[in-house]
């Protein structure tokens, strides 16, 4: 990949955001678009994948979190699952010797336990592996809904016999109890919602909606939107 100049795109490299969280969106489409079948939009999807993360790690970001399969995408035709499936569970395997050579730690969130017992042994390995990495940590969000996470919060809450919740404590209970919350989400594909991605960590986080399809989501497009988030002012409720 050609060597990424921030000062092209007039970006700041000390004012980046520490954390960027993606949902990636329109992979159908994609396809749709070309007569191609769906499963065609996935796998070049994934390309983007490895194109944002590469371009993540070399630019400094600290944290990506990448909603990649969601809870309610349970619910798609069987056969298209069996396929997504398939291919994650290539990509996990193929992906697992650069992501490590790349100092990139990788993590898993989401209802794990839904998934085969093959993908979840690759899921394992990867994490194992990658675990002492300490370039950019890419939090892979699988099986993942924002209201199961508040609702599994509130159990291991319950289980722990916790009398007195703060939000500072209740952040421990969550999946992503161990990285900051997003400071920048970037939706593709148009849609404007947040589909219950990430919900109770996103409370002040800048979002940024753009029309272009996740497949064709690459370098340029990381950076006009960083660019854009740089042209903000966080108030978080302060004047």
């Amino acid at each position: 990949m050609k060597k990424i100049d921030l000062a092209e795109y007039k970006i700041d490299k000390r004012k980046l955001p520490q954390h960027i969280a993606i949902i990636m969106d329109g992979n159908g489409r994609w396809a749709k678009n070309r007569n191609l079948q769906r499963i065609a939009g996935h796998r070049e999807g994934i390309e983007s994948v490895r194109n944002i993360v590469e371009s993540c790690g070399e630019i400094g970001i600290s944290y990506l979190t990448l909603y990649t399969f969601s809870e309610e995408n349970w619910n798609r035709p069987l056969n298209e699952i069996r396929k997504i499936m398939a291919l994650l569970a290539n990509h996990l395997e193929s992906e697992l010797p650069e992501l490590n050579k790349d100092n990139v730690k990788v993590q898993f969130i989401g209802r794990l336990h839904k998934l085969s017992g093959g993908i979840r042994r690759k899921i394992q390995k990867m994490t194992e592996t990658t675990k002492n990495n300490t370039g950019l940590c890419l939090t892979l969000a699988i099986s993942y809904g924002g209201r199961s996470e508040i609702i599994d919060a509130v159990r291991k809450i319950i289980r722990a016999g916790v009398k007195r919740v703060t939000e500072k404590s209740f952040k421990k209970y969550l999946y992503t109890s161990d990285i900051p919350d997003p400071d920048f989400l970037i939706r593709t594909s148009g849609e404007q919602r947040i589909s219950n991605f990430l919900l109770y960590q996103i409370a002040y986080t800048e979002i940024f909606v753009t029309p272009v399809l996740w497949p064709d989501f690459k370098t340029p497009e990381l950076l006009r939107a960083i660019c854009e988030y740089q042209q903000r002012t966080r108030r978080f409720g302060r004047t």
